[in-house]
């Protein structure tokens, strides 16, 4: 069983085994770049996802006039998935 005095000590006393971290480039322009990653923009990201997700409702209540026109429309929707993904 620890003794909890040693396990309180030993928090008082500074580890010499901390890693150390370094910096990465940031770079701010229309994009932000982490380790040589483009990190996605939210607010674009959620523009696309509404507009996704409207042609895809569009698509659903589309099956109950056209079946082709569904289908068309559901596929758009796929697409504009795929460019959700790259914003």
């Amino acid at each position: 069983m620890t003794n909890p005095n040693d396990v309180f000590n030993a928090s008082l006393k500074p580890s010499k085994k901390g890693k150390k971290v370094k910096p990465t480039s940031i770079t701010f322009y229309d994009d932000l770049i982490v380790k040589g990653q483009k990190i996605p923009d939210p607010k674009k990201h959620q523009l696309v996802s509404f507009l996704k997700s409207g042609i895809r409702i569009a698509g659903y209540v589309a099956l109950f006039f056209s079946i082709e026109a569904a289908a068309a429309l559901l596929i758009v929707s796929e697409l504009v998935g795929i460019y959700e993904e790259l914003v």
